[in-house]
């Protein structure tokens, strides 16, 4: 039977040939079939009724069936067109598919091989058909993609600059344009709470009409934020739902989230479009990551004035004694102490508070402080993210160095944060020198990478060792080894992929982003050599490097 009735159009000035072909034939199996007797009609036909399959006659009146598809070619129609002729004309059928032909009927005119000739094109046009919906398809979630890439750069240009911008203003700007951007709101304007007041400020926005922009600097209600800095939570709305507040005026469908510092909103972030377009649930979710960021700056911002505050002042009590060198002496020490004491003393509170030494933590607290935790590592391992991902693996300034010194001088960095974690670091170095031909700071990047991760991955201590010797080819091979966790034979030869992490458990217990052992690899790769690892679980990792010696 015919799929979604499929239009089938026949061109044929024979009545006995045409109902043969359209009532007995193809009408009986549910196609819907139009029948015209000349050339002409049957491009008007073509463009009204929008045949599946035309079927044309190649000996019509007028205009032949040969001239019809010569017609339809040159309007550029992709329809494929059966042609009615005798077998012995075979000039007339080879010159019928040299001009776009798709298959003929032989006359006599049989029913079981016109059903089976309609068949065979309807299946070129349902391939077709299928293979432009997946086009379509595929071209939607490109687009789809496309939009999530710009999105997350978009986060990470925001996590990128949180660590660098103290300008409150270019803050401001940057939070709103980045979240207008992620959620393609037409209209976006920034509160900020004013701790003497308690009311919130309005401080930045896009594309406020000009009768707001008085409201700048000043305290603003638009009739929604309101309810957000009392909850706490994200809220949206839009069409109906909206319509119940001031905020209407300006568009249909809106998205408020609050910038928190511990429980409290120190901002509001406001997203309002003009048609009502609801914000979707990945809207929220990226507008509340530049939400965090955007709590990270200005927490940091505050913290930046209030230690530039102070060093002022200390700077200005300096300047002020002159007398002595003893008072000069003195300055430095208050300068040195009045800055360090407080952040030590800051840092012992809060792993006091970790550790339980002040007493049990409420609920609250602990959710406060655990969420305080979290932003923490996130800045840091951004932090380090960026950092390594911005290096570049090709050597910059290489020179000859003995390995061994390089080994060497690594373990020393690495001591005091062995003891810490219990682990015994060690090395078995040959007595000659392994000159290489190398980058020195880029293979310290890659002892204090394998290093780092061998101490991080043996959480109940134990043995750390570095081994150097020469190997084949003129060549030195270098192994760190750890007694700890270890990799499944699944995950072993992924470790060196950019961004790739064993699994989500170890990732939240021990940190990192996946890149350390990528730039590991790039950098040895860079320098004429490769990388392997060894590796069995609860037994331990050896990391292996190569590299050319110095002929």
């Amino acid at each position: 039977m015919a799929e979604q009735r499929e239009r089938i159009l026949v061109v044929e000035n024979d009545p006995m040939v045409s109902d043969l072909i359209a009532r007995q034939v193809l009408g009986a199996q549910g196609y819907q079939v139009k029948v015209v007797t000349e050339a002409g009609s049957a491009l008007q036909e073509i463009l009204t009724f929008s045949p599946d399959v035309v079927i044309a006659n190649l000996d019509l009146h007028g205009f032949s069936g040969k001239d019809l598809m010569a017609a339809i070619a040159s309007q550029n129609v992709l329809i494929p067109v059966l042609v009615i002729a005798p077998k012995d004309q075979q000039k007339d059928i080879i010159q019928a598919f040299r001009l776009g032909a798709s298959d003929y009927i032989p006359t006599p005119v049989r029913e079981t091989e016109v059903a089976s000739v309609v068949e065979r094109a309807l299946k070129t046009v349902r391939a077709r058909r299928e293979r432009e919906g997946l086009r379509q398809q595929l071209e939607r979630t490109n687009q789809e993609l496309q939009r999530r890439v710009s999105e997350l750069t978009t986060l990470f240009g925001v996590g990128k600059a949180v660590t660098s911008v103290t300008d409150q203003r270019k803050l401001f700007k940057m939070i709103l344009e980045s979240g207008q951007k992620i959620t393609r709101a037409d209209i976006a304007w920034l509160l900020m709470l004013d701790e003497r007041s308690g009311k919130y400020i309005l401080s930045d926005h896009i594309n406020l009409p000009k009768s707001l922009e008085e409201f700048m600097n000043q305290p603003w209600d638009d009739g929604i934020s309101s309810l957000v800095a009392l909850s706490g939570e994200t809220l949206t709305l839009n069409g109906e739902a909206l319509k119940r507040f001031k905020i209407s005026t300006l568009g249909q469908a809106a998205m408020v989230v609050p910038v928190k510092a511990g429980k409290n909103a120190i901002a509001l972030l406001v997203m309002l479009r003009k048609a009502n377009q609801e914000f979707e649930a990945s809207d929220k979710a990226m507008l509340e990551a530049v939400s965090d960021y955007a709590s990270i700056s200005l927490v940091n911002s505050r913290l930046f004035r209030a230690l530039d505050q102070r060093a002022a002042s200390l700077q200005t009590e300096m300047e002020k004694s002159h007398s002595t060198e003893q008072a000069k002496d003195e300055m430095v020490q208050n300068v040195s102490h009045e800055l360090r004491t407080p952040l030590v003393a800051a840092k012992g509170y809060v792993d006091m508070l970790v550790n339980g030494d002040l007493g049990d933590l409420a609920s609250e607290q602990r959710d406060a402080l655990g969420i305080a935790q979290q932003k923490l590592v996130r800045v840091l391992e951004l932090v380090e993210a960026m950092t390594l991902m911005m290096e570049s693996a090709a050597p910059k300034n290489p020179k000859d160095h003995n390995l061994n010194d390089l080994a060497s001088q690594a373990l020393g960095r690495y001591q005091t944060q062995a003891r810490q974690g219990n682990v015994k670091l060690s090395a078995q170095l040959p007595k000659e020198p392994l000159i290489v031909h190398v980058d020195e700071d880029q293979l310290s990047i890659v002892f204090d990478q394998l290093l780092s991760n061998a101490i991080k991955f043996s959480p109940n201590g134990g043995p750390v060792t570095i081994t150097i010797q020469r190997g084949r080819d003129n060549r030195v091979q270098v192994s760190v080894a750890d007694k700890g966790i270890g990799i499944s034979k699944k995950h072993v030869n992924q470790v060196f992929e950019r961004f790739y992490q064993v699994d989500g458990s170890t990732t939240r217990q021990f940190g990192g982003l996946g890149i350390g052992l990528a730039l590991v690899r790039e950098i040895i790769t860079a320098h004429g050599g490769q990388v392997a690892v060894e590796s069995k679980v609860e037994q331990g990792t050896t990391i292996h490097f190569m590299l050319p010696l110095k002929q």
